[in-house]
């Protein structure tokens, strides 16, 4: 028969602590979903979530690729690899460590789609 032993400090429930977007991260990129919805440039929006990052995707139409990606990165190799945005093609457009600092210096109206 096997001895049991209790484990006190398991870190396995850490590991999945931040899996999604918190509330302030969620609400601060529904604020500026809102506004840009209003504005006539955004249609639609989803989310995806992966092993390394969850994401924000902006639609202009519903039956296309995102034109945009409001991304959180799981697992950083820099500091300043927390939030990021990229373009449809995938590529890093600004890249920072706060959210807010990321989506408030951020020229929204200047970013258009170049067909």
């Amino acid at each position: 028969m096997k001895k049991i032993r209790l484990i006190v400090n398991n870190d396995f429930n850490k590991k999945e602590k931040e899996i999604f977007f918190i509330k302030t991260e969620l609400q601060c990129i529904l604020n500026l979903y809102a506004k840009m919805v209003s504005n006539g440039s955004w249609k639609d929006y989803s989310f995806s979530s992966g092993n390394k990052e969850v994401s924000f995707n902006v639609y202009q139409r519903a039956s296309e690729k995102p034109v945009l990606k409001i991304a959180k990165n799981l697992k950083p190799n820099y500091y300043n690899e927390k939030f990021f945005i990229k373009d449809k093609d995938g590529n890093v457009i600004k890249k920072s460590e706060n959210l807010n600092q990321l989506i408030n210096k951020t020229s929204w109206n200047k970013l258009r789609v170049v067909k």
